[in-house]
């Protein structure tokens, strides 16, 4: 049986395992007694991702008074960090690797795990409604409800057939689970001809490098896999993303034949049965910010695999909770703390802030524990002083994986403050390491991205 099979036989059984368990797990209370919760020390969190839980491992390290339920719809834990790894069939990230169980930690911290989806939040009797654990009250509520996809503006002529017709042929897998199975399965069975990549077009999206990473890893795959085609990128950005010097130097060095960056391009259709993308490509920059479409090449291209990633937008559970939000839904935040600037009982983390930080699996992990330490002591009547501990050195360090033979990957740092706006800012650093002979990219950079790894879950999972 092959790596991939065991891998999927493994994941089955997860679900298999957690199929059979109770809806609610707790370590001290049962269903009916976490909804009568409302003591004073009561925190709920929306979102079992990486800041829902370590949220809740770090409340109860610092305070095992307090009484923690996380509230998550899924029913198995998969990381969004390192699957480009796996969809570019490197063999040291399988899909074991990037899956856990919710109900470990949640026995070892002594918090209640809820696999539920939230239906209603009410902040006035301060409770939030679930589909399978009825009412659950709260004194504090947490919201890490990650993003939501954005089709509909960015693609105001498709009918509500077309987008999911387009989201299922064309995965963007960039909210854990099916997606990442689905995109894997079409990379693992295309034949010779191209893979298309569409960074989301416009604002905010979660893990700015990601399409990039992933660009690299399947360009690693053809060319392992001696695959004739090419990794075609859409973009929007002309060249200036995340890390992009580095993705670029990256590219040029190890896939220049099989990577074609297009750095100013419109998404125009995609039909899935013909397997064909249509787009408007800008000759620069200017006539591309216009909207010069008269000065725009029409090209309609034919793919093998299209990974199309539509902007974003802020998870609904916001709105839900009908606090002050900016126009793509993201919290907006009172001063430099995770509280909602609507609610003093309302915190929000994870990709669900308005911070100008940017939207990563170490940052939720960071953002997490400032704001656990705010909830503690709002909790035992002590101040907290938001500003503390800022500038954060390396607050945000995010690996990204360019090659697959050897492992090399590159790195940014970033160094959140203070702004004088009243929000927290993140200022980025994409340095060159040492072994890496005036490159971005090093092996050494790699191994260091396996050991952040390995440390995350350890901080989750452990």
């Amino acid at each position: 049986m092959s790596m991939e099979r065991r891998d999927l036989f493994k994941l089955a059984g997860v679900a298999a395992a957690a199929a059979v368990l109770p809806a609610v797990v707790t370590t001290s209370a049962s269903a009916a007694e976490v909804a009568k919760k409302a003591s004073g020390k009561s925190v709920v969190i929306v979102g079992g991702g990486w800041g829902g839980l370590t949220m809740a491992k770090e409340l109860r390290k610092q305070d095992k008074s307090i009484e923690v339920t996380v509230v998550e719809k899924k029913d198995i834990f998969m990381s969004c960090p390192i699957s480009s790894l796996y969809l570019g069939g490197l063999e040291s990230v399988t899909l074991d690797k990037l899956t856990y169980d919710f109900y470990a930690p949640a026995v070892k911290h002594g918090y209640s795990f809820v696999q539920s989806e939230v239906t209603a939040i009410d902040r006035k009797a301060k409770n939030i409604t679930t589909t399978t654990a009825g009412v659950i009250a709260y004194d504090i509520l947490v919201l890490s409800p990650g993003i939501a996809y954005d089709y509909e503006t960015q693609f105001p002529t498709w009918d509500a057939a077309k987008i999911q017709n387009v989201a299922q042929a064309c995965p963007a897998a960039l909210m854990p689970g099916s997606e990442h199975l689905a995109l894997k399965r079409q990379i693992d069975n295309m034949d010779d001809g191209d893979v298309i990549i569409v960074p989301p077009a416009a604002g905010k999206y979660r893990c700015p490098p990601a399409p990039y990473e992933r660009t690299a890893m399947v360009a690693n795959f053809i060319k392992q896999e001696g695959i004739k085609g090419k990794v075609i990128v859409l973009d929007t950005r002309g060249g200036k993303f995340a890390k992009g010097a580095a993705f670029q130097e990256s590219w040029a060095d190890l896939f220049g034949d099989i990577i074609e960056y297009k750095g100013f391009t419109k998404i125009l259709d995609v039909d899935t049965a013909k397997k064909e993308i249509t787009y408007l490509e800008f000759p620069d920059a200017a006539t591309y910010e216009e909207g010069d479409e008269d000065e725009a090449k029409k090209v309609v291209k034919k793919y093998q695999v299209c990974n199309l990633i539509p902007n974003n937008k802020c998870s609904p559970v916001t709105k839900m909770a009908d606090i002050k939000t900016n126009g793509a839904g993201y919290a907006l935040m009172d001063g430099y703390s995770f509280r909602s600037a609507s609610d003093k009982n309302v915190y929000v983390i994870g990709d669900a802030v308005s911070h100008g930080i940017p939207p990563s699996g170490q940052t939720a992990i960071w953002g997490a524990k400032r704001a656990a330490n705010q909830i503690v002591a709002q909790i035992n009547g002590k101040a907290n002083d938001p500003k503390e501990g800022l500038p954060a050195k390396a607050a945000n360090v995010c690996y990204s994986m360019v090659g697959g033979s050897p492992e090399e990957a590159i790195m940014v740092t970033h160094e959140f403050s203070a702004d004088p706006s009243g929000v927290l800012n993140g200022a980025g650093n994409v340095p060159k390491p040492a072994d890496g002979n005036g490159k971005f990219r090093s092996k050494g950079t790699g191994k260091a991205l396996h050991e952040w790894f390995e440390g995350s879950m350890r901080e989750l999972f452990s």
